[in-house]
């Protein structure tokens, strides 16, 4: 960890840091790759490892709510890089979530598919499903836009009802118990469905995370950055931003699609006015503004925000006043923190320490020294 003078750092001046009140740079300044930035990462991974042994052994009632914010907080990051990542926002992911749980429901009811095996196809469908509503935005932008995903969603459930035979119709689908138990190789059995499902979506998410991370770092994340910044500097640069909108489009809902399989195998039931109308929508953007636009963890804490959140002010309220001060609550968050939970947090912890890669421009330690001045001549 490199402690930074103010006062010996050449770039301070530069950017106009000064020590009487005005603004300064962070205290500590981590570079990527030394000793100090591997000893925080592996802190941060078992500090996880930690929460999960420890929530992994709460109730089931709660365990469950926990692998209910895990399933909601993938599908709000594939929400995360169409909307946060490219710009173009969705209001349809509702029927990515849908898509996928009812392809996983019916493989397995109809076709008697192991739960697991019904994850790719799940996943390819989403995928071309979000090609498909991604073609519009190559003409529309904003709220056109968001009106197309608007029509998506409102019409998914109405399709579900209409295709009887398959899906079950405005009755729901029930996909038995025995069908959704843990595979053999874990050891656990039917009534152990709970905790197979909980470390099921946590490692589930813990690899969406990661391939988010390393997506948004690719150059295919820097043509969605470039072109949720400015579409026309970005075709002039030679980014294609008809492919970039189209395939940011079917990976968004490929993942929301993987959410949506987990959800099957999580509560068992589907139906077509339960989980999969408009308001699921609404509930992924809230969760993906509260937790934070465009960053990587904040798909986890939004998902926390709307799952407990509403359960928190219902235990202090009762009847519809509940709903008036969830309401509120999310008011003031938004008020308070316009960037989101993690971009507040995020702004707070920059003030104190950053993580810079290693050719930083402030990890020069003194500045360049010039010429040797020629002695004054002594008169």
């Amino acid at each position: 960890m490199t402690t930074i003078d103010e006062t010996a750092a050449p770039s301070a001046a530069k950017h106009g840091a000064t020590r009487g009140g005005g603004p300064k740079g962070p205290r500590f300044l981590v570079v990527q790759g030394t000793l100090p930035y591997r000893g925080l990462q592996l802190a941060a991974v078992v500090l996880v490892a930690l929460l999960l042994l420890w929530a992994s052994g709460l109730p089931a009632f709660r365990m469950g709510q926990i692998t209910n914010v895990f399933i909601i907080a993938i599908a709000i990051a594939g929400l995360n890089l169409v909307t946060g990542y490219t710009g173009l926002l969705s209001i349809g992911h509702s029927a990515f979530f849908g898509l996928g749980a009812y392809t996983t429901g019916i493989l397995i009811v109809k076709y008697e598919f192991a739960p697991l095996s019904t994850i790719p196809v799940a996943i390819g469908l989403c995928f071309v499903l979000g090609l498909l509503v991604g073609l519009p935005s190559l003409r529309i932008h904003g709220l056109y836009l968001a009106l197309v995903t608007l029509a998506v969603a409102v019409s998914f459930p109405e399709i579900v009802r209409r295709a009887e035979d398959l899906t079950g119709g405005a009755a729901g689908m029930v996909v038995r118990s025995r069908f959704l138990a843990p595979p053999e190789w874990t050891g656990l059995v039917r009534a152990e469905r709970g905790i197979w499902m909980f470390w099921l979506s946590a490692g589930v998410l813990a690899v969406v995370l990661l391939l988010c991370r390393n997506l948004v770092r690719s150059r295919f994340g820097i043509a969605m950055r470039s072109t949720r910044d400015n579409e026309i500097a970005a075709a002039a640069n030679g980014i294609s931003v008809a492919r970039t909108k189209i395939v940011a489009f079917g990976i968004s809902g490929a993942i929301t699609g993987l959410a949506g399989s987990l959800f099957t195998m999580y509560m068992g039931a589907l139906s077509p006015d339960g989980s999969f109308t408009l308001m699921k929508s609404i509930e992924f953007i809230t969760g993906l503004v509260l937790g934070g636009v465009a960053t990587q963890i904040g798909p986890l804490v939004g998902a926390f925000a709307v799952v407990f959140l509403p359960y928190l002010t219902a235990s202090y309220t009762e009847g519809p006043l509940a709903g008036v001060v969830f309401g509120v609550v999310l008011i003031v968050i938004v008020f308070l923190m316009p960037e989101g939970i993690v971009g507040r947090v995020g702004i707070l912890a920059r003030k104190v320490v950053r993580i810079v890669p290693a050719d930083h421009p402030r990890l020069g330690r003194a500045p360049r020294e010039g010429p040797p001045e020629p002695a004054h001549a002594e008169r």
